[in-house]
């Protein structure tokens, strides 16, 4: 009991290292879990992005071919 007298600011200041320790850790992990979440995010705008692109692209194309075929005198 004496001996917890004497240092029972270091023990005290280990204690609080620890807890110290834990909310970094969990923070840590919670940061984590953000990260792969926007990058599940990330690739499925870029999904989308791609199928729009290829929609647009599609689209023009048959302007494209309406505007030649009206250019032919063929509508």
């Amino acid at each position: 009991m004496e001996m917890l007298r004497e240092f029972w600011v270091i023990v005290l200041g280990a204690v609080a290292g620890l807890v110290w320790l834990v909310r970094l850790e969990a923070r840590g992990l919670s940061n984590e879990r953000e990260i792969k979440r926007l990058w599940t995010q990330r690739k499925e705008d870029m999904d989308a992005a791609k199928e729009a692109r290829e929609q647009t692209n599609l689209m023009l194309h048959e302007i494209r071919e309406d505007v030649k075929a009206i250019l032919r005198g063929k509508p």
